[in-house]
C-alpha cells in the first residue's frame, strides 16, 4: 500500500485555500493584479512540488524544490502585504495560515 506524500498533500491543500482566496478577492474587487500575483505563486508552490516528485534525477528534484521554496517566499510576501493593508483580516490570515484549514 502506498504512503500518503504529506508534503504533497499540505501544498496541495495550501494551493486550494489560496484559490478560494483570490475568489473571495475577485468577489470583493481587490485588484486584479495583486489578486493575480497571489494566485500565481501561492497555487505554483504545490505544482511544483508534485514535479519535483516525478523529477528525471537528483538535480531536477532539489531544482524543482528550490523553485517552490522561493514561490512560497513570495507568496508569504503577497499575503503580508494583503494583511498589513488589511485587505485580508486576521481571521481570512490565520485560516490561510493554518495548516490543519478545511481541506475541502
Amino acid at each position: 500500500m502506498k504512503q500518503e506524500n504529506i508534503i504533497l498533500t499540505k501544498t496541495y491543500n495550501f494551493g486550494l485555500r489560496i484559490l478560494k482566496l483570490y475568489l473571495h478577492f475577485r468577489k470583493e474587487k481587490v485588484d486584479i493584479g495583486l489578486c493575480s500575483q497571489l494566485l500565481r505563486s501561492g497555487t505554483s508552490i504545490g505544482a511544483n512540488t508534485k514535479e519535483a516528485v516525478g523529477g528525471s534525477s537528483r538535480k531536477d528534484f532539489i531544482n524543482k524544490l528550490q523553485i517552490a521554496y522561493k514561490e512560497a517566499r513570495e507568496t508569504m510576501y503577497w499575503l503580508r502585504l494583503l494583511s498589513d493593508s488589511e485587505i485580508m483580516d486576521q481571521k481570512m490570515a490565520a485560516i490561510i495560515y493554518s495548516s490543519k484549514a478545511g481541506k475541502a
